[in-house]
């Protein structure tokens, strides 16, 4: 699987981004011409400069808005960048991710102003440079094949910054609504100044699916987007493109733990249907023997990091408990795709892991099995068998 990794040990940028993905090859003629997709032509000038930041070499990629279009666009509302994107000839899988960025963006900044999403006026948002930096910060992963995003955690800068509302200080509430969204692990690196601005904030929230260590990959290239300022660190945004390796990725989930010794087990057997329902990856409960003997059950969720409150408040709302203990843990898993076969019976889907680039299981999809059964009037089992045996005919003697 090819891996993008965020190494924000300075902070992140629209600008660093787009900086550090030409670094790792995108070519510029691409970039101008796949940003023209957004019938931009005439608004803006993109330069790339290498300088040096601490002694550190690193691509600098500045976005000019061009004559009358450096006021008249200086900010769009939510639904005009929604439709100026969807309308755009771009791919759809670039499509996709800049929306996401541009929706999360836009959450943070209608949360900080206390107004309806397609009220607020998005200085940040519709800013010409802030379309380039997210649309080719989206198009230049597109072009590397990136299938996953991580990022490191966060450093959280310090002092004030001058903006059209005035003088805030860092993080500005933009960023940190952002990181409250994903929460986004933080640390201090004694710097103090903006560090992670709204649009950096929100292309890490958006495109990463977790702010991790480094997880162990093949690196193929390191790209180095430059931020504007001179700090007393190198102001530099690493950018590592590489294939994971061994087949393994590592993430970070939520475990939340109860016990319950005074509730109808019809109850709890609801509230779990309730968690997965939620977006809770698994929920399993154990019988326990409690004070004074008295037997009780364990209820486990292990959830997105993002998904806890949430839980919780379900627990809290549909059960009897007083107190949840809840825990952050590290999960290694396989390197996972998806196989559809073709069966007497219709198409299965079949899960496929490998380790090590080897494939260690393979197993159909219950859920198919059984629809396919039920269509059919015979045993899942017979389905399930079906199916197994079509993708081990196809993979006879085909390890990988």
């Amino acid at each position: 699987m090819k891996l993008a990794y965020f190494d924000c040990a300075a902070g992140i940028a629209g600008d660093m981004c787009l900086g550090a993905l030409l670094d790792c090859g995108v070519p510029l003629e691409y970039l101008n011409q796949q940003l023209q997709a957004l019938g931009l032509e005439g608004e803006f000038n993109l330069q790339v400069n290498r300088v040096q930041r601490c002694g550190q070499p690193a691509l600098h990629a500045v976005v000019e808005a061009l004559g009358s279009h450096r006021e008249e666009h200086s900010a769009r509302h939510w639904p005009e960048i929604q439709s100026l994107i969807e309308g755009s000839r771009l791919a759809p899988a670039i499509k996709a991710r800049s929306l996401e960025v541009f929706y999360k963006l836009a959450q943070a900044e209608a949360k900080v102003h206390q107004m309806p999403l397609e009220k607020v006026h998005f200085h940040e948002v519709g800013a010409v440079d802030a379309l380039v930096d997210i649309v080719g910060t989206c198009i230049g992963l597109d072009w590397l094949g990136v299938e996953q995003v991580l990022s490191s955690p966060h450093p959280i800068g310090g002092g004030w910054v001058n903006t059209e509302h005035g003088k805030l200080s860092v993080p500005v509430p933009a960023v940190i609504e952002l990181w409250e969204m994903a929460r986004v692990p933080v640390f201090s690196n004694g710097v103090e100044a903006e560090l992670v601005t709204p649009t950096g904030a929100a292309l890490a929230v958006a495109l990463a699916e977790d702010f991790v260590p480094c997880p162990p990959m093949r690196v193929e290239k390191v790209g180095r987007g430059a931020g504007t300022r001179e700090l007393p660190i190198p102001n530099v945004l690493r950018l590592w493109i590489g294939e994971t390796a061994g087949g393994e990725l590592t993430e970070t989930v939520s475990v939340l733990q109860t016990q319950i010794d005074d509730l109808n087990p019809q109850v709890i057997a609801y509230t779990c249907e309730q968690l997965l329902a939620l977006g809770a990856w698994d929920v399993f409960t154990q019988p326990v023997t409690m004070k004074q003997g008295r037997p009780g059950v364990l209820l486990t969720v292990i959830c997105p990091p993002d998904r806890v409150p949430e839980c919780q408040n379900l627990i809290f709302r549909e059960t009897t408990t007083l107190g949840i203990r809840h825990a952050q843990e590290q999960r290694t898993l396989l390197e996972r795709v998806i196989e559809r076969v073709e069966t007497p019976y219709g198409l299965v889907d079949i899960k496929v892991a490998r380790h090590h680039g080897r494939i260690v299981n393979a197993q159909p999809e219950f859920r198919d099995c059984a629809a396919r059964a039920q269509e059919y009037r015979v045993p899942v089992q017979t389905v399930w068998l079906a199916a197994q045996s079509v993708w081990q005919r196809r993979h006879q003697g085909d390890p990988t």
